[in-house]
Formats: structure tokens, sequence, C-alpha cells
């Protein structure tokens, strides 16, 4: 019964419907408890079947308020699809699903201004505008979403009816505004309606400290396009030209100019800057800190692990008064037959453990010097003893256990392991010492291209005191 329903909504067939309420009077009313995930109303809603809703409705309104698996109304979905009259006709009967959101955080209005059905959006801001303002995931308003999705008719709907200055001025968890996601997509026409046509503020900073400008200009792009122009014209301006101080005058008596540079509003726009390097550097100390920490942990573990059952076990047993191997109870197996590699094992072994121990010792001190990158690199030079010594331990535990036989092969399969081993270590090393030599070149580079700054007579002008203003 409830199967035929669903083939009724699909078909849109309100007769079908009719009948199938005369054998079952309750059958909309399961199909509010079955196992489907959308209702006979979703599957309307979504076709397009205006008849087949209004029957619905008429008979079981509580229907426009149900959820499908993914938190979908039948709202939703006629928003999604452009059906106006399915649209008005729920809005008749529930209106308050307006702000209803689905899984991804997005109402019926951000459905419809995605999908760009204008008449749709302007009846559904007209019967719950605060809907409006419901945020989506990672802080986004409806109007990120017009200007992600390119929807500029949409957009120009929602700011000439809201009129909002702070709503059109809105940052998402980046601190982009409507304006830098413009830029950033390259839409010219909504580049132009924002700057000509509402109160964008042109010079907002997001959370890299980025202007609009900064953006286009970081994104490889004229800055005499189209889009710059726009820009400029509306008085946009670079992070650059913001941390330029911004220097009041006062005329003297004598006719002379005083410079003040007190209240430097350049300390502000250098402020932003510092604080996202400073934010990105936390970002990468920690990430480095805690990748640091698993290995050197693990690293410890089986190091630990090794040590107390070397390779080749123990033996469980004191050796025969008679028998020409000594050995006693506990004793390692690896050590009686092959000392020199159980010798290498174990001080490989303990360099590892010992190294692993000192990068977790150093962690939990609660000495805060982590944040710094040279001692980073510090411990990072550690971690690479710890796995290197970890790995010739491996080497010569292979051989321990392997030696028994006459065949050559463990010897020569371990020795190209180790020249490879000692190759790839190489090759890092030569790597930070390339690396460390183009800092040092670059750094030196600047330096001699820098030119001491001669006092120019207007400086010293400036800069010598006057007593008389």
């Amino acid at each position: 019964m409830e199967r035929r329903v669903y083939e009724a909504a699909v078909e849109g067939s309100v007769e079908s419907l009719l009948k199938l309420l005369q054998e079952d009077a309750l059958l909309l009313d399961r199909s509010m408890v079955s196992c489907y995930s959308e209702t006979p109303l979703h599957i309307a809603s979504m076709l397009g079947h205006e008849s087949f809703v209004r029957e619905i409705l008429s008979r079981k309104p509580e229907l426009a308020g149900e959820l499908d698996s993914r938190r979908s109304s039948a709202l939703h979905f006629a928003a999604a699809k452009g059906h106006l009259g399915i649209v008005l006709k729920l809005l008749s009967v529930n209106p308050k699903m307006c702000c209803a959101c689905d899984r991804d955080g997005k109402n019926p209005l951000h459905v419809a201004a995605i999908k760009g059905h204008v008449n749709v959006l302007r009846e559904l801001v007209q019967v719950r505008p605060k809907a409006c303002r419901i945020l989506m995931d990672r802080g986004e308003t409806i109007l990120h979403a017009c200007v992600n999705y390119n929807q500029l008719e949409c957009l120009k709907l929602l700011v000439e009816t809201l009129n909002d200055h702070e709503f059109v001025n809105s940052k998402d968890d980046d601190g982009n505004t409507i304006l830098h996601l413009a830029v950033i997509d390259k839409q010219v026409e909504a580049v132009k309606f924002l700057t000509g046509s509402t109160t964008i503020e042109v010079n907002a900073v997001n959370a890299n400290g980025f202007t609009a400008l900064d953006i286009l200009a970081q994104r490889k792009l004229d800055m005499n396009s189209t889009i710059g122009e726009l820009l400029r014209c509306a008085g946009a301006r670079s992070l650059k030209e913001t941390r330029e101080p911004a220097s009041g005058t006062t005329k003297t008596r004598t006719g002379s100019i005083i410079t003040s540079h007190s209240g430097d509003p350049s300390n502000q726009g250098r402020e932003r800057p510092e604080k996202a390097r400073k934010k990105q550097e936390d970002k990468w100390s920690e990430k480095k800190r805690n990748t640091l920490m698993v290995v050197a942990s693990l690293i410890a573990t089986m190091a630990f692990q090794a040590g107390l059952n070397p390779p080749g076990g123990v033996w469980q047993d004191d050796s025969p008064k008679n028998d020409a191997s000594r050995h006693q109870a506990g004793c390692s197996v690896m050590l009686t037959q092959d000392e020199i590699s159980y010798n290498l094992f174990f001080g490989f072994n303990t360099t590892g453990f010992v190294a692993s121990l000192s990068i977790i010792l150093l962690f939990i001190s609660g000495i805060p010097f982590f944040k710094r990158r040279f001692f980073m690199w510090i411990l990072t030079v550690i971690m690479w003893v710890a796995i290197s010594a970890m790995a010739l331990a491996y080497l010569f535990a292979i051989l321990g256990i392997t030696n028994s036989g006459n065949s050559m092969i463990p010897w020569y399969a371990s020795t190209i392991v180790l020249l490879g081993w000692i190759g790839f270590i190489g090759i890092l090393i030569l790597a930070h010492i390339v690396r460390l030599i183009v800092k040092m070149i670059k750094f030196f580079l600047k330096l001699m291209k820098r030119s001491p700054r001669q006092p120019s007579s207007s400086d010293a002008q400036v800069a010598r005191p006057i007593n008389t203003v």
C-alpha cells in the first residue's frame, strides 16, 4: 500500500491518491513513520505536481513540517526546483519551514538563491525576512551563497530588499566579505554592482589581512583590468597602501609646515599581517610538535619492547656444565650466537630509545621554546638520529638471527640497505645545506641592495624643534 502511494506521488495522480485513501484512511499517517527517506509530499513537491500537493496538504497539513533523511523539507525541494505554486501553498500551510535548515545548514531561501530562482526567493523573503540572516556552514550568509554560485540577480534582490549595511558587509569564517569572493571568482558584474550600488566596505580586511585589491594582485590579475578600475574608483586600497602613514600637517605663523606622526594609523594596518603571520607560525609549530610527539612515542615503544625482548628470544634455562656455549636463563640467545651483531643492535636500539625519550621529555618539560623555528629544527635533527638508529638496529637484528647458515645473502642485502640509507640521509642533509646557502645568499643580496638613507633638507627641517606654532 505504501509503495502504491509513492508511485502515485511520482505520477502526480490525484485520482490514485483518493482511491488509496478510500482503501486506507491512515495511509498518509503511515507515510510519516515509514522507512522511506522521503514522504509522498517531498516527491510531489520535487516533481512539480501542484494538484497532488494541494490534495495532500488539505488532508494532512502536518506533512509540510516533515523532514527527510537529510533534514530537508518539502519546501526545500520545491524551492530548489523553482515550483512557485507549490512554494506558495507550502508557505500558506507552514511558513515556519523557511527557517528549517538541512544537514548542510541551508534553509529553503539558501537553496532558492543557490539555484537562482528569483521569483521563489522573492516570495520566501517576503514571508520570512529573518530567514535570510541564518548563517550556513563556515559562517556564510545567503549573500555569500549568491556570490559563490554566481547568482547576481538573487544578490541584487536580497541587497535591495534587506537594505542593511551591516549584513552586506558580513564576513565568513575566513573573514571574506562578498566583495572578496566576487574578486576571487573574477565576477565583474558583481563587483560593479557591489561597488556602485551598495554600501560595501571596499577596504575590508579578511583573516589573512588582505583587502579586495590585495586579492586581485595575489591572483596575478591585471591591476588595470575592469575589476581593478572598479575597485580603484570606489576608493579601494591595498594593504601596502594602508600601511603608509597618514601624516597630519599644521601650518605655523612663519609659514613652515610641521608634520605630526602621532596617532599613525599605519600601526593598525601593520598589526593585521603580523597577527596573521603569527597565527600561521603557531599553527606550523603545533602541527610539527604533534607529529614529533607521536613519532617519538612510537619509537620509544618499539625500542623498549625490542630491548626487553631481543631478537631470537632469551634462554629459558642455564646451559649444562659440559656445554661449550655458556649462558644463563633470561640471557639473550643472539648474544651467545653472534655477539658483534647483538652489541651493535643493542647500541643503536638504546640510542633510538634515549633520543625519542629526550624529545618526549623536552615537550612535557613546559619550557616555552617550541614555537621558535631553531629549537624545532634541533628536535627534528634528534628525530633523524632516533629514526636512523632504529633502522640500523633493525638491520643488525636481522643479521643476528639469520647468521646461523652459510648464506651470504643477508650480508649482501644488509650492505645494500645500509648504503642506501646512508645515501638517503646524505641527500637530505645536502638539501638542507643548499637551502641554507640559498637563504644566506638572498639575505646578503638584500643587505647589499639596501643603501643608507640620507636625510634630506626637508626631513632636517621637520626634525628640527619649532617653538612657535
